[in-house]
């Protein structure tokens, strides 16, 4: 009898691992996992340990998030990018503060390949560091296509122009790219993989400062065609709402006041559920901090539910 379609074309099943020993589909996964996970797997056992530890592929991308940021140090960073074997392609260090010019240069130059460099927040490292990290590259033929710098310690325009400049002989496209950066709490906060520019900071018209630059996402704000005019400017100089990331107006910060600490522009404030007690709305960022009531859809901001928890604890004392 000839066996089925189905039962002819199903794949082999993977061999079932020996007592003690872990299952095949583990080592597939590798590939997946993130680098605590990876870590993780070091530590299980013998064979998973040499697979991390000997599977260069695995450590051509290293990406250090919180919390492991602040247990980085230069020598722990060295040996972590060691396991590439130069052939680290993509570099991603978020808030690490105990990474320092000297020690990210010298992973740099023995991974001269790098494409990627996002140091966000890592305040150990300087302008004039990333610079000569920048030109190294350079020399060694390298091609790097995008740099996240948001958070550098002393970081200028002069240090942003050569930076720039470096970065477009290899890229002409560097130069040419201004797509606009619209304000949502994420882009402040976390690191935006999704953001395609060459580079992520930029000089504020205002204040001159090399930070996270913001264009308006109003309409009547963008066809403002001279550049003085132009609500473009980074957090410290232009209130942005939290919502659609417009610039708000004097008027609006006074009429639309918000449960939490952020701001909202009026036409946005006039759409969220407010607290039944102030009339406050929160951002979607601190939704989580509402106090829900018996009544379904409404709720009591963290400020007014203290305020009636001590009023009933005051009368049940008389």
């Amino acid at each position: 009898m000839l066996p089925t379609t189905a039962a002819a074309s199903a794949p082999p099943p993977l061999p079932a691992p020996a007592p003690g020993e872990p299952h095949a589909a583990l080592f597939l996964a590798l590939g997946y996992m993130r680098l605590p996970e990876l870590l993780a797997c070091w530590r299980v056992c013998r064979l998973l340990g040499e697979a991390v530890a000997g599977d260069t592929l695995l450590w051509r991308r290293v990406a250090v998030e919180p919390p492991l940021s602040n247990r980085v140090t230069d020598e722990i960073l060295a040996k972590l990018t060691a396991r590439a074997e130069g052939t680290l392609r993509s570099l991603h260090l978020v808030g690490c503060s105990r990474v320092s010019d000297a020690g990210l240069l010298r992973v740099v130059e023995q991974n001269p390949r790098v494409t990627e460099l996002y140091v966000p927040t890592c305040t150990g490292l300087t302008g004039d560091g990333v610079v000569k990290i920048v030109q190294l590259l350079h020399e060694h033929k390298g091609n790097i296509d995008r740099l996240r710098l948001n958070g550098i310690s002393r970081m200028s325009k002069h240090h942003l122009d050569v930076i720039m400049s470096v970065m477009s002989k290899c890229n002409p496209q560097v130069k040419q790219d201004r797509s606009p950066l619209f304000y949502n709490h994420r882009a402040r906060e976390v690191l935006n993989t999704n953001d395609e520019r060459p580079i992520d900071v930029d000089v504020c018209p205002l204040c001159t400062n090399v930070r996270l630059v913001f264009d308006c996402t109003k309409d009547d704000c963008r066809k403002v065609k001279h550049s003085l005019l132009r609500c473009r400017g980074c957090y410290f100089c232009i209130t942005r709402c939290e919502k659609c990331g417009g610039c708000i107006s004097p008027e609006d910060r006074t009429e639309a006041d918000l449960a939490c600490s952020d701001f909202m522009c009026l036409d946005c404030w006039l759409t969220q559920s407010k607290c039944s007690t102030c009339n406050r709305p929160y951002c979607e960022r601190h939704a989580n901090l509402m106090v829900p009531l018996s009544m379904p859809g409404q709720f009591s901001c963290q400020r007014c539910a203290e305020l009636d928890a001590s009023l009933e604890t005051q009368e049940d004392g008389y």
